[in-house]
């Protein structure tokens, strides 16, 4: 396995469908971790001053569906980084009328409904871990990432409930209506098990879900494809890397861990952990 280089950036984002690229005059970063490769290189650039990693959570070319994404290596190898901070837009679609395509939602709450993926760094590692989730998001880059969209024009949802299903397959009509009458703002394939390894890696971490289409069982919506997806992002995403790169701007620098005093990051305290952390 090839050691990480150490801290190159404390923040990163990671890019769901449709955002391939971000940062300009990059330097790459090929990273093994014990659960693999992740999907990418890592590209390493600045914003305002700010070394910032990006990571395609696809990888280039969308080369991994949602439920083959390698999210333990990914978040392990930007952690091994230096990362402290993680942003993560994704592409969804809206269980409500009222948030339209370019709607930017950005959650509060999760539903976990994917199955078969590999939910925890923490497998086979002959101790129990478990990690407070009860509120999934960093309430700090939530925050920024609601004021950072309204600054660029974005219409921005400072509040909602995720549900992550398992792809690659869209919901069908019934299921639609179910996980909007339990609560479910938008749906997407990609936001789970990353959001719970994050909080395992004592990562903060926040999603904003731009929403491309209305799901199937929104009444007198037609089915949804994939190509209708990326073409609605495409007209949307020069808006969420503006509002990306002024979250980046407005957020704090991240404290050394063991002074740490956001909630995200002190997840493990109390919590013997069976092997060293990067």
């Amino acid at each position: 396995m090839t050691d990480a280089p150490g801290p190159v950036a404390d923040i990163a984002v990671i890019g769901g469908s449709g955002f391939y690229s971000f940062l300009t005059d990059v330097e790459r970063y090929p990273v093994e971790t014990p659960y693999g490769p992740p999907s990418d290189d890592i590209a390493v650039g600045e914003i305002d001053g700010r070394r910032v990693a990006f990571l395609a959570r696809h990888g280039q070319g969308h080369r991994f569906s949602a439920h083959e994404v390698p999210y333990r290596a990914n978040l392990w190898a930007l952690r091994s980084l230096g990362v402290r901070q993680v942003l993560a837009p994704c592409a969804v679609g809206s269980l409500v009328p009222e948030h339209g395509p370019g709607t930017l939602v950005v959650p509060d709450q999760v539903i976990d409904r994917t199955w078969g993926r590999a939910h925890t760094v923490y497998a086979d590692a002959g101790a129990a871990v478990h990690v407070g989730f009860a509120d999934p998001y960093c309430p700090t880059s939530r925050a920024a990432m609601v004021d950072g969209a309204s600054r660029v024009g974005l219409s921005a949802v400072a509040q909602g409930t995720l549900v992550v299903i398992n792809g690659p397959r869209f919901s069908t009509r019934a299921e639609s209506r179910w996980h909007r009458s339990i609560g479910g703002t938008v749906v997407g394939m990609t936001g789970m098990p990353e959001a719970s390894i994050a909080r395992e890696l004592a990562l903060c971490y926040s999603t904003a879900c731009l929403v491309t289409d209305h799901d199937a069982g929104v009444e007198g919506q037609e089915p949804v494809s994939h190509e209708a997806v990326l073409a609605e992002f495409a007209r949307s995403i020069d808006a969420l890397k503006a509002a990306v790169r002024t979250t980046i701007c407005a957020l704090p620098a991240p404290e050394p861990d063991d002074t740490a005093t956001c909630s995200c990051r002190r997840a493990l305290d109390g919590v013997t952990v069976p092997f060293p952390l990067p």
